[in-house]
């Protein structure tokens, strides 16, 4: 019931981009609420309750996964025998909410600057290489049943990532025969968008301490739509983000979500 600050970054950075959509945010402490309820649980987020194209969700697992290839998956797992149970909950929740409803999934480490210009995209994470932290369709595409289909029959939840990146890879080259990226162009496979990495990934995975870092001038991400903050390495090494410290993720939190930023600098409670 207490998302990091850059969860709330997310939400809020994205809610500012796309005025025009709801942007939904799915929480296990919400399970058992009343589902028609879920409009008044901003009130729990000061700083995104001004926003009213928020909405929190609870995550009921059964409901998300009812009706696609996920669901006996689900019911026949054992999560004790499960070496990352956690992320291939959150793997198989995304491609059934996208495949359901269509939009646009996103990772809550993302700073969202600008709105996607593609309806049925994939972000390429390095070249032929494709995450799955961050993509869209059109609903009932046949690009995220597919995936479903074969996260069930080719699962295997001891490798990290099977479920995940490497399914959203596989799948796409099955469609397409990749070349690498050239400079900061998008690939096209079919109907879909390959995006160049630098959309969303314009700091790599070696780099991610640059975030941290104090810059003389900042970069203008001009060519990207949201910045991946690699916030697994962030918990590990227990950064955030400092207000009036001139790091490049402070930068990104005042402008981007500024609601949250000063209330961090103020020193206000994130909660209710």
């Amino acid at each position: 019931m207490q998302p990091q600050p850059l969860v709330l970054c997310a939400i809020e950075s994205a809610a500012r981009v796309y005025q025009d959509r709801p942007v939904v945010f799915f929480m296990k402490g919400f399970r058992d609420v009343d589902l028609e309820d879920n409009e008044k649980h901003t009130r729990y987020f000061p700083t995104l309750s001004s926003r009213e194209n928020i909405y929190i969700f609870p995550l009921v697992m059964d409901e998300i996964l009812k009706g696609t290839p996920l669901h006996s998956w689900y019911n026949k797992s054992n999560p004790e025998k499960e070496r990352y149970w956690i992320h291939t909950l959150a793997d198989s929740c995304r491609l059934a909410l996208i495949w359901k409803y269509g939009g646009l999934y996103m990772d809550t480490d993302i700073i969202t600057l600008r709105p996607v210009p593609c309806k049925n995209f994939l972000a390429g994470q390095h070249s032929k290489y494709s995450s799955n932290g961050i993509f869209g369709f059109s609903s009932n595409h046949n690009f995220t049943w597919a995936c479903m289909e074969s996260f069930v029959q080719n699962y295997d939840g001891g490798v990290w990532g099977s479920q995940g990146p490497t399914l959203f890879t596989r799948i796409l080259k099955q469609l397409c025969d990749l070349p690498d990226f050239e400079d900061i162009k998008d690939i096209s496979c079919e109907n879909i968008s390959f995006l160049h990495p630098r959309r969303f990934y314009p700091i790599g995975y070696g780099g991610w301490t640059q975030f941290y870092e104090v810059w003389d001038t900042f970069p203008t991400f001009n060519d990207s739509y949201a910045v991946h903050l690699w916030n697994y390495m962030n918990q590990k090494e227990r950064r955030t983000m400092v207000p009036g410290s001139n790091t490049l993720v402070d930068h990104l939190y005042k402008n981007h979500c500024p609601s949250t930023y000063k209330a961090i600098q103020r020193n206000e409670s994130l909660y209710l």
